[in-house]
């Protein structure tokens, strides 16, 4: 009698294995995209952050999904990701999304808003705050879906052959500059230029351009800027931070089971720690190399700062009355920026001050 109940039993267990193995492939089918970023190779930060995404993703997948990564220029070049991601040569791309704001200026609350809020900051803006809701609506528009991924923290000001010493210095200035904030350096006089990483320092070496900003220390003793260029400025007032973002073609996204769109949101969120934790190892050395190798450290003026400042906020007072996506961010973001900075000084601020205040002791 036992031995028939534990062969019954085990008949049952063999049957239902075998009922569930088809379900469980079928809710795992097999799917490989592909993924175009705006970095080189050389940049293993940014474009390093895309390989451990796509690691991620197949980690979680049990290798299901598999997503294979391409460098700038290897499918599409560096500044055309969107362009790719919405008419569906690729399936995603790894970019910055501030370097679209061509086609709409509220592109520029992905990356980075001129003078507006730090790493923490942003990626609780966009996260809690119903930032990336509103980038969505506006990619939407381009057949496309976003999710944040890596951040550099706040960025350096870039490599100037001259000293800028008055805001007449920016007049007639060269400047390969990301995103938005050339419209502010041409508000000022300034002439903007957008050029993707690989195309950065030929231009300079030439002298086609004048100056040029990238990310920070680590990157930018990678791409040889203080070989051409040896005034280093920071801070970067355009990038407080600068937010990577993964974007999805709209229609590959809502095909994709709901559990692999929870693979690239939990990679996605497990690659801006690591993008942005090794940001902050690496960028500390770097910058002792690059003052060893001869770079000269410098603060943008008072005066050069508040220019543009001033200059930022009055574009912004405009195009918050004529672009709606950009008014309903610009209102969301300083909103919560006002509350933040208060809450920042109190805690972050007077933490940071005080240990500084200590280090400049020992």
């Amino acid at each position: 009698m036992e031995r028939r109940k534990f062969l019954t039993a085990g008949g049952l267990g063999l049957a239902a294995s075998a009922v569930a193995a088809p379900a469980i492939a079928q809710s795992m089918p097999e799917v490989k995209w592909r993924l175009t970023a705006s970095w080189p190779k050389s940049l293993d930060t940014l474009y390093g952050g895309c390989e451990y995404f796509c690691k991620r993703v197949a980690e979680i997948t049990d290798n299901r999904f598999q997503i294979q990564p391409f460098a700038a220029g290897e499918i599409v070049p560096g500044l055309q990701v969107l362009d790719a991601v919405s008419n569906g040569t690729v399936e995603m791309g790894n970019t910055a999304l501030y370097y679209y704001w061509g086609k709409n200026p509220a592109f520029t609350f992905g990356t980075s808003l001129p003078f507006g809020l730090n790493t923490r900051q942003h990626i609780s803006w966009l996260l809690w705050n119903g930032g990336q809701d509103m980038l969505n609506d506006l990619l939407k528009e381009h057949n496309a879906i976003g999710v944040p991924t890596g951040s550099t923290g706040a960025q350096m000001g870039g490599w100037f052959r001259k000293e800028i010493k008055t805001v007449d210095d920016l007049k007639g200035l060269k400047f390969r500059v990301g995103g938005f904030a050339g419209t502010i350096i041409g508000k000022l006089g300034g002439v903007p230029q957008q050029i993707a990483a690989g195309d950065i320092y030929p231009a300079l070496e030439k002298g086609t351009i004048d100056a040029a900003e990238w990310v920070g220390p680590y990157d930018d003793e990678k791409l040889g800027f203080v070989k051409v260029a040896k005034y280093y400025y920071y801070p970067g007032w355009w990038e407080g931070t600068g937010q990577g973002h993964n974007i999805m073609n709209l229609e590959k996204w809502n095909a994709l089971p709901k559990h692999y769109q929870a693979a690239i949101s939990a990679a996605s969120l497990d690659t801006f720690t690591w993008v942005t934790g090794k940001y902050d190892s690496v960028n500390p050395p770097a910058l002792k190399r690059l003052l060893a190798a001869g770079a000269i450290l410098k603060p943008f003026p008072q005066e050069v700062l508040e220019a543009c400042y001033g200059a930022a906020n009055g574009i912004y007072a405009d195009l918050a009355k004529s672009n709606p996506h950009f008014g309903k961010m610009y209102a969301s973001l300083t909103a919560y920026r006002a509350d933040s900075l208060a809450w920042m000084q109190v805690a972050e601020l007077s933490f940071d001050s005080f240990m500084m205040r200590m280090r400049t002791r020992t």
